[in-house]
């Protein structure tokens, strides 16, 4: 009698694929980058980060991230080989995103189980992550949609608390609030080590300029893509011109900083300016 297996009985893993998810994710907690922040030291590499000062051998300068905190549940749940995240750009790790939240797509690397219960997965996601970030339900798109987000560029709305060196004369801060028109920002101090040294164009339009109770200004502007606002609030040592600092006759810093909305092509009327001028 044959010892081989029924036919009928064996059984084979599920073939692998890629799945593309898109959703937009609204971070509400300061100090959680978008992407893995890596040591810039060590680079996280294992055979280096358990000598080095910079991040005591973590190899990233913070526990987790807005990448880290979906991949963590979605990663196991679709059985994924690995996963990258792609964003409609990035704000800075101290700012909130709010509004709509930020586009993303998230491209899933050899799943075994893709037809898992996205709207469950989102829920676990929220839940683990303890009020850190929201999400949108999740879309399952083609890969075009990676490549879209990627190439578009889209206004956006800023709030700012601002700290101010001396109280701005009452005119001073009337021109200020209506001002709307072009900066010219040369590579920001902050990011001149792996940006190149070059003048960049955009346009800046003040929505609200207001003193506040406690002291300082609140500002809300909209601009476009690839504005520096921090920069453009402290003038960055005359690297960005004109700046709020400029325009008020003071010294000015940015003490908060927050994303109201990106104003995407499903805002209707929401652009200042054609969209053919937001490039960089």
């Amino acid at each position: 009698m044959s010892s081989d297996p029924d036919p009928a009985d064996v059984t084979f893993p599920p073939r692998r694929t890629n799945v593309w998810l898109e959703s937009r994710y609204r971070k509400l907690r300061r100090g959680l980058p978008q992407t893995v922040f890596f040591c810039p030291d060590c680079k996280g590499d294992r055979r280096r980060r358990g000598s080095c000062a910079r991040c005591g051998g973590f190899g990233k300068l913070t526990r987790e991230s807005v990448q880290e905190l979906i991949g963590r549940r979605l990663l196991p749940a679709m059985q994924a080989k690995a996963g990258r995240f792609h964003g409609a750009g990035r704000e800075d790790v101290d700012v909130l995103m709010l509004g709509r939240g930020r586009p993303f797509v998230f491209e899933v690397l050899g799943a075994r189980r893709p037809d898992i219960d996205l709207e469950a997965l989102r829920q676990d996601i929220e839940a683990r992550a303890e009020g850190a970030i929201e999400l949108q339900p999740f879309v399952r798109v083609p890969r075009a949609r990676l490549v879209y987000w990627k190439q578009e560029h889209f206004e956006k709305i800023y709030r700012a608390e601002v700290a101010v060196d001396a109280e701005p004369a009452p005119e001073a801060l009337a021109r200020a609030a209506a001002f709307a028109g072009a900066v010219v920002q040369r590579t920001p101090q902050r990011v001149a080590h792996r940006r190149a040294d070059l003048d960049r164009e955009r346009r800046l339009a003040v929505r609200e300029l207001r003193r506040l109770p406690t002291g300082g200004l609140e500002l809300r502007v909209q601009c476009e893509h690839g504005t520096y606002v921090k920069e453009w609030i402290s003038g960055d040592e005359g690297r960005t011109t004109p700046s709020l600092a400029a325009l008020l006759g003071v010294g000015c810093q940015c003490a908060v900083l927050d994303v109201e909305e990106i104003l995407t092509d499903d805002v209707p009327g929401a652009r200042l300016w054609p969209a053919a001028a937001a490039q960089g």
